[in-house]
């Protein structure tokens, strides 16, 4: 883990984005992108679990197959992921998969996170991929975030 860079704050901008559209569908507000080596968006996404019906569809798997369908490649190396919450398996395990070396996200997730709080299947040495994890960036802006669309959920807030 290192310093905080300002691309990383910049990109997270842009992952935030795409948490509000989640909203639209009724989605928890969770958005990710993926950049390139050159700082080109080449991939972003958004919750679509309940607009699509679609277990797997998670901001991050949506952004990673945006980015290896503009690329033609399923092997994403040099890019980075930017994401609103931390990854769960699933996500960590597709970001593995695909050769990511970059992780950036905002919040923590203390029941589900894949990237140091329950597990760290990111920096996992007994895989044959490790990832760079850049944890904490406008964390306080992706969980107020989430803490406002399940308090609506709940009835505490209006959404």
């Amino acid at each position: 883990m290192g310093p905080i860079d300002p691309q990383h704050h910049h990109w997270m901008g842009l992952a935030l984005d795409q948490a509000r559209l989640a909203l639209d569908t009724f989605d928890v507000p969770i958005g990710a992108v993926v950049v390139g080596p050159d700082g080109e968006v080449l991939g972003s996404g958004r919750n679509e679990r309940e607009a699509l019906h679609d277990p797997t569809g998670h901001a991050e798997m949506v952004a990673i197959r945006d980015a290896a369908r503009k690329l033609g490649t399923w092997r994403l190396d040099g890019c980075t992921l930017v994401v609103t919450l931390e990854p769960c398996a699933m996500c960590a395990g597709a970001i593995v998969l695909a050769r990511i070396p970059r992780v950036v996200f905002g919040a923590w997730d203390e029941k589900a996170g894949a990237a140091g709080s329950v597990f760290d299947i990111l920096r996992e040495r007994r895989l044959n991929h490790w990832v760079e994890v850049y944890p904490d960036v406008r964390a306080e802006e992706s969980a107020a975030m989430l803490r406002a669309f399940f308090a609506g959920h709940r009835g505490d807030l209006p959404l």
